[in-house]
């Protein structure tokens, strides 16, 4: 199986360690690949972002899927917690495709029954509301934000204290059972944070994984 991961930004260090995560849990046989637009936002922390990214995740999308058939994707994942795009790129692609938001807030309904969203920054809490009242309106207890910049969150491995802090209000304050991380730069805090959380840290890189693994084999 071939597994394209797309980072709707262009930050090259956020790609790499997208498909680090993702190769992390991937099964032997998946070939994982993980690109960004070459021209968008640096980072997405509004709806104004999500807007922007939109046409050169398209173009990356379109063009995965023009390659020779044995190149081609088996499943997409666009790896921004948003998901922007996810409805496009889905009438684009005739295979599975997987927004990293959808994917954690299902797989984390279906671990823990309820959960809480951590995210990046105060302006993206209203659509991952909106994304959690779409997908499982019956399971998100609160969606609450570090305040921490998506670059920095990137570069500063110090971030997962204030975030594991931040984590521990929410359960606290929701009566949650599961953290969803609303940013794809925590991917490489969920298993620590797990650890020191002692419940379920979902992160979507993860879970769109290996959900889009087992979606191939459905088909």
């Amino acid at each position: 199986m071939r597994l394209l991961l797309v980072n709707p930004n262009t930050t090259a260090t956020m790609t790499a360690a997208i498909a680090a995560s993702a190769a992390a849990v991937a099964r032997p046989d998946t070939v994982v690949e993980a690109c960004n637009p070459a021209t968008g936002p640096a980072s997405i922390e509004n709806d104004d972002d999500e807007r922007r990214c939109v046409p050169g995740l398209l173009d990356v999308l379109t063009a995965a899927r023009q390659r020779p058939p044995e190149q081609r994707p088996h499943a997409y994942v666009i790896a921004c917690f948003g998901d922007p795009g996810l409805e496009e790129a889905r009438e684009l692609l005739n295979v599975p495709t997987l927004g990293i938001a959808q994917a954690a807030m299902h797989a984390a309904a279906l671990a823990a029954g309820s959960f809480s969203v951590v995210t990046s920054m105060s302006s993206t809490i209203s659509r991952a509301w909106q994304l959690a009242k779409t997908y499982t309106p019956n399971h998100c207890a609160g969606v609450h934000a570090c305040d921490i910049p998506v670059l920095q969150i990137d570069a500063d491995p110090a971030s997962i204290d204030p975030i594991g802090a931040l984590c521990e209000r929410a359960l606290a304050q929701d009566s949650s059972r599961a953290i969803v991380l609303g940013c794809a730069a925590m991917a490489p805090f969920a298993a620590p944070l797990t650890r020191r959380l002692g419940v379920p840290v979902i992160d979507g890189v993860v879970a769109a994984t290996a959900l889009a693994e087992a979606l191939t084999v459905l088909r």
